[in-house]
């Protein structure tokens, strides 16, 4: 399985493995491939910067590709198809990383239970 780790998920793989069900490592170790989105560290840097999260942006940017993961940088179909989603979720980020898994497709591991009604390519753990 293809997964995109959302920014919870990614933030507590590297910071507070604790608080990954095991549900969510499971998935995680038995990936074909894990993608990361930029717009995971994008949003990371906003909530640090605003003081909702502790962390390093950069560090979690250098650290992607030593975990095994890959970056998924934002193109403009996935800008685009967020325009198509309805509005089961107001955050612009997780809307985002919706409209990704759903182009490319990959499965969204998640613990936001809102994100469900998008597809069934997000996995809620």
């Amino acid at each position: 399985m293809r997964l995109l780790l959302d920014t919870h998920v990614l933030y507590w793989s590297f910071y507070e493995q604790a608080r990954l069900s095991k549900r969510a490592l499971e998935l995680i170790h038995g990936a074909e491939a894990i993608f990361v989105s930029s717009a995971s560290i994008w949003e990371m840097a906003i909530k640090v910067r605003l003081g909702k999260m502790k962390g390093d942006p950069a560090e979690v940017a250098r650290l992607i590709g030593r975990a095994g993961f890959e970056e998924l940088a934002v193109w403009s179909r996935h800008a685009s198809f967020v325009a198509t989603l309805p509005m089961h979720h107001s955050d612009p980020f997780d809307r985002l990383l919706v409209a990704q898994a759903m182009t490319e497709p990959l499965h969204l591991v998640t613990v936001d239970e809102q994100l469900r009604r998008y597809s069934e390519l997000v996995v809620v753990v």
